[in-house]
């Protein structure tokens, strides 16, 4: 084939298209989704509080000298709560035929601090909090407690 040839065999193929032109521009989009599943775990570091009574032996609790509290861990991602639920069941000596009343509280320091409180609390940090749960028994002021062995087993709740 001739150069002259060739020339009109280019110039007729750039002009007449049978060179794919450049394709236009197109844009999209696409999503990205994700989930955190909040998780609580409760660790045991000392799970037997010990309680003592007051002068007057109507409190009997892990506060008053000599009695100490109850220890664990939170370790969660946040977003749940955290609570300790009412004494259902406590044992007693056959002697102490009263009623006590039993009142839990914690306090918390780690991730998050809560001062002592009875009440649930919203755990808005993720990591490891340490708890301190004390139990409280009280009597009312005509009965007291009486010589021998009691027992309260005090729920933790992370939820």
């Amino acid at each position: 084939m001739s150069r002259m040839r060739k020339a009109f065999w280019l110039t007729s193929a750039l002009a007449g298209g049978s060179i794919p032109a450049s394709a236009q521009a197109v844009t999209n989009t696409v999503t990205f989704n994700g989930t955190v599943t909040t998780n609580c775990t409760i660790g045991i570091t000392n799970g037997t509080g010990v309680m003592t009574t007051n002068g007057a032996l109507s409190n009997l609790s892990s506060k008053n000298p000599g009695g100490s509290p109850a220890k664990v861990t939170i370790t969660t991602t946040g977003g749940v709560r955290v609570s300790l639920d009412a004494v259902t069941s406590a044992t007693a000596p056959a002697a102490d035929t009263g009623s006590t009343t039993w009142t839990p509280v914690y306090s918390m320091s780690g991730v998050q601090t809560v001062s002592e409180t009875g009440a649930a609390t919203l755990m808005t940090g993720s990591g490891l909090t340490n708890m301190d749960i004390h139990l409280t028994g009280t009597k009312s002021s005509t009965d007291s407690f009486r010589g021998g062995s009691y027992a309260a087993t005090v729920t933790v709740r992370c939820e």
